[in-house]
């Protein structure tokens, strides 16, 4: 197997290690000395670091209810005008809370402003709109991780500073009234014939390929790429707390670009296709805790750009923490990837659970040799696993293009302690790729107490298991 100082060789001479020398939190980055930190020691230096760090943005004490602004609660009327007034004069008079009250408030694209809290009270739900139209003009945005202009995200806020989302109400995209079948697939209404997101997700992706300038990236209402729920850009100082989504078009949770951010207590139920719960890319200091997910694809998704556009920006997602979160449905439970190509670093998720016959994996990454990012640094611990229908733990530089790329991909130092799973397919499928093993995994303390079938062990360098079993037996492999 290739070790470490012949990897950094290979990167060196393939192009792909612009970032080992990178200095990061816990080291240099240099692979000729060994990168493990000592967990114990980690969790209570660099943890409470990070922890200290993250800081919910505070308002003003002045609420402005929207319908002074014109609102109407009918479930009917299109109140986008009446939120656009409130949350611009909040914003300019210093900030505070624009309140939802209980009733159905329809309405298209929201655009928060700095230090304005949109504050649903409990009985309230925000009904967004199904017509395209309601969500233009178009906005600089990402859509799986690619840069793009196109038709607003349902909330979206734009280089803005102290805002936040709160409540105990709903915000509901019916989706599946509108947006779900630009997708295609028949399963969510759509029909491939009419409408499919297929050419214009080629197109994009070929633009991005070709590194096309952003202004000319144009797409809009007649384009059928889905507009994600919320989707903070290039903000500070993000609160989203106590709400429950709905029916996303697709990615719930989007913040991108952003620094401080925290969210918590949300109650994400929603299957449409690409549903996942919080994807926090290209974002530094993270919080998410609390939180409720269920979803038709990864629960959390830890994400910092696809491909050239990763590479371009080149702007890690760090220092992220999730803990006493609780997952149900959903491919992946906590996910790092796939689009990844700006690399991930420094991830902690502790005192999780996770139980459901269609969540497929608890902790899962998704690289491969397109995306090539570079992913340290991860810790988990405490987290308890009933059931889920394939591996507990996935690392797989297999997905999607697999060795198909020129971007070499790597995963180090990704320690997992005290975990419990009742019931799983595989206890792991780790799979490393030739040129771009996997390195540095430590299971401490794990019990998969009922594994089906063989664990899937390719390309790993330095899996260390101390106190790990499997059905019932201490075991001193993995293989």
């Amino acid at each position: 197997m290739i070790n470490r100082r012949d990897f950094v060789k290979t990167l060196i001479l393939s192009g792909a290690g612009l970032v080992i020398a990178q200095k990061n939190v816990f080291g240099n980055g240099d692979f000729s000395s060994d990168p493990l930190q000592n967990s114990a020691d980690v969790w209570k230096t660099e943890y409470p670091k990070i922890l200290a760090r993250i800081k919910p943005p505070r308002f003003r004490k002045k609420d402005y209810l929207i319908t002074r602004f014109g609102a109407v609660g009918d479930g009917k009327t299109l109140n986008s005008e009446a939120f656009k007034k409130a949350i611009e004069e909040c914003s300019k008079k210093g900030g505070g809370r624009v309140v939802v009250p209980q009733g159905e408030w329809l309405t298209g694209a929201i655009h928060l402003k700095s230090n304005v809290n949109l504050h649903v009270q409990k009985n309230a739900t925000i009904k967004f709109s199904t017509d395209a139209k309601d969500y233009l003009p178009i906005v600089h945005t990402r859509w799986e991780g690619m840069e793009l202009m196109h038709i607003s995200p349902l909330i979206y806020a734009y280089e803005q500073q102290n805002i936040a989302i709160t409540g105990e109400g709903t915000l509901d995209g019916q989706g599946k009234a509108g947006f779900w079948k630009w997708h295609g697939n028949p399963r969510y209404g759509g029909d491939p014939s009419k409408i499919s997101q297929r050419a214009d997700r080629d197109k994009l992706y070929d633009m991005m390929t070709r590194n096309v300038p952003l202004n000319e990236r144009v797409f809009g209402e007649k384009s059928y790429l889905r507009p994600q729920f919320i989707q903070p850009y290039k903000c500070k100082n993000v609160l989203i707390e106590g709400v429950k989504i709905v029916d996303s078009p697709m990615w719930e949770i989007h913040p991108v670009l952003c620094e401080n951010v925290t969210v918590r207590k949300v109650s994400i139920a929603t299957h449409g296709p690409n549903n996942d719960g919080c994807d926090p890319e290209s974002c530094k200091d993270v919080l998410i805790e609390d939180c409720f997910f269920d979803t038709g694809d990864d629960c959390i998704a830890i994400k910092s750009g696809r491909n050239n556009d990763g590479r371009r920006i080149n702007v890690p997602t760090e220092n992220v923490i999730i803990r006493n979160c609780i997952f149900k449905d959903g491919h992946g439970g906590v996910t790092v990837g796939s689009e990844i190509s700006g690399n991930v670093r420094n991830v902690f998720a502790e005192n999780c659970q996770m139980d459901s016959p269609d969540l497929w994996t608890a902790i899962r990454v998704k690289n491969n040799a397109s995306r090539g990012g570079k992913l340290e640094n991860f810790y988990y611990r405490n987290i308890t696993i009933g059931t889920v229908s394939r591996a507990a733990i996935e690392i797989d530089f297999n997905y999607e293009e697999g060795a198909k790329g020129e971007h070499i991909p790597m995963v180090r130092n990704f320690v997992v302690e005290n975990l419990k799973a009742r019931d799983c397919n595989k206890a792991v499928d780790l799979q490393g790729l030739a040129n771009a093993p996997l390195f540095d995994i430590v299971l401490k303390n794990c019990d998969f107490a009922t594994v089906k079938n063989a664990n899937i062990v390719k390309n790993v360098n330095g899996l260390k298991l101390e106190n790990v079993k499997m059905n019932g037996k201490v075991v001193e492999s993995l293989g």
